[in-house]
């Protein structure tokens, strides 16, 4: 059995990590509060735009409007990933990347040429590593994102794609549905999503100005959301992975504490026994 110095040695180091992993638990609580509340405010406008961008387009302005385009063929598409800049979360970024690589496999066995966008430094980090070729390599989105994070992130496909350069715009990030479940998805943000089969009672909307005009002005807008919706999931997500994954450290640290505790017990008894028995023995000794 180790002896008691060492194993105090062992709690003291062990309890010296719990702080840190307590710490870190409390910090990532308390901006999952903020980005849950990001979240909040950044779905119910997403879903609203997207349900009327839905019953005002028609056929006939799905063809007039870029940003609608639809192509026979998908020959090029970009993809952009949103990992973190720290870890210390989990599986959470492993989990964002593997969609990735899947969605990629996929475009590959299509015939499909892709260009990789990859944000946050996990990401950026693993692909360099394996030589993957990278469109752009950004850290400078924190895990606060903003509009303008957005619009500087969507704006530049966009434009590519009303230009015909690409046929299809893809973003892989977390989706948060809550602290325990965060999984991984993926969505088309390019072009943008029409359905095939239009609401059997429509809104009924007084247009001033006409539909197109509104489409005009409300799809890049819409896309915009898009975008911002899917930053401010992926980082609501992030720190509710972290938050999980410290708050389970920490409690293992503690379970690990106990064991210690009682490995210490047993072992400063032992010792406390042994001088004992060796006072014990040379009283004996000198009796004699």
């Amino acid at each position: 059995m180790a002896k008691a110095r060492d194993i105090g040695r062992r709690m003291r180091s062990v309890q010296s990590t719990r702080k840190i992993t307590r710490t870190m638990e409390m910090v990532a609580t308390s901006k999952l509060r903020r980005a849950q509340s990001r979240v909040r405010e950044a779905r119910p406008f997403a879903e609203r735009l997207t349900s009327v961008v839905e019953n005002l387009v028609t056929p006939e302005l799905a063809e007039l409007e870029p940003l609608l385009r639809q192509p026979d063929r998908i020959r090029r598409a970009a993809v952009i990933l949103v990992t973190s800049n720290r870890g210390l979360c989990g599986a959470f970024n492993v989990n964002l990347i593997r969609k990735a690589r899947e969605l990629l496999a996929e475009l590959k066995a299509s015939d499909v040429g892709t260009e990789f966008h990859v944000i946050g430094k996990k990401g950026i980090s693993y692909f360099r590593f394996r030589n993957v070729e990278l469109a752009t390599a950004r850290k400078d989105i924190s895990d606060s994102p903003t509009p303008d994070d957005a619009r500087g992130l969507i704006d530049p496909l966009a434009a590519r794609f009303v230009s015909g350069d690409l046929d299809a715009v893809y973003v892989v990030h977390a989706e948060f549905k809550s602290v325990m479940s965060t999984p991984p998805i993926t969505r088309r943000l390019l072009p943008v999503y029409v359905p095939q089969e239009r609401p059997t009672r429509e809104p009924y909307y007084i247009l001033d100005p006409s539909a197109d005009a509104i489409l005009a002005q409300l799809l890049p807008l819409h896309l915009l959301s898009s975008t911002y919706r899917a930053l401010v999931e992926n980082a609501a997500a992030e720190q509710g992975a972290r938050r999980t994954a410290m708050k389970s450290a920490t409690d293992n640290a503690d379970d690990f504490l106990t064991t210690l505790r009682r490995q210490f017990n047993r072992a400063r008894q032992q010792e406390i026994t042994s001088q004992l028995a060796e006072i014990i023995g040379g009283a004996e000794a000198l009796k004699g």
